[in-house]
């Protein structure tokens, strides 16, 4: 195995995760919740239970494969999931998004090369987000306060939120500024509130 300087691990480099069972990322109480969900597949994009891709390399259009959870409106809300990337051909593509019901509120987002980031801000989350490694990913939302977003149980991004109605969507959908093609596998789906 691969050892990762000091340096390496505070620049934000990602270790590979494992996907099995983890505890939520911060203390509880929490419940464990299954919130309904639907798909969403528009233009090329193809959704197969946990696989989410996009076949096509147009920069333009609405090309999405995701599942967009129950909307919630109050309390806090905590996401956890571990997702693969396959494959990139494109760049620029959202992962993970916490919704509000008037518009986008968080969503990640990954480029070719691996860099994790913040679609709103550009600010880099993490980077090392390559094909074939197995990242764990945890956003904790308390409606009216903040949002925290956790790669592999580090705390990596922290926002103000507003208060609202909000949900959870994943998947791969093409941001602005992106493209696909792009395949991205999901797994360990988990949501706790308290």
């Amino acid at each position: 195995m691969r050892l990762l300087t000091m340096s390496a691990l505070t620049a934000g480099m990602l270790l590979p995760a494992l996907p099995a069972v983890a505890d939520p990322v911060e203390s509880g109480p929490w419940t464990s919740y299954s919130p309904t969900f639907t798909v969403q597949e528009r233009g090329c994009g193809d959704v197969s239970d946990l696989t989410f891709t996009l076949t096509c390399s147009t920069d333009s259009g609405d090309q999405r494969a995701e599942r967009r959870y129950a909307t919630y409106s109050s309390g806090t809300r905590q996401f956890e999931g571990y997702f693969k990337i396959t494959s990139l051909p494109g760049s620029r593509i959202s992962l993970k998004q916490t919704f509000k019901t008037t518009g986008p509120f968080f969503m990640l987002a990954v480029e070719r090369g691996g860099r994790l980031y913040a679609v709103h801000g550009g600010d880099t989350i993490a980077t090392g987000a390559t094909i074939g490694t197995t990242v764990r990913v945890n956003t904790v939302h308390v409606v009216g306060s903040v949002h925290r977003t956790y790669i592999n149980g580090s705390l990596k991004h922290t926002a103000a939120s507003e208060s609202g109605s909000f949900y959870d969507k994943l998947g791969a959908y093409r941001t602005a500024s992106g493209q696909g093609p792009a395949t991205v596998e999901w797994s360990g789906i988990r949501f706790w509130r308290k």
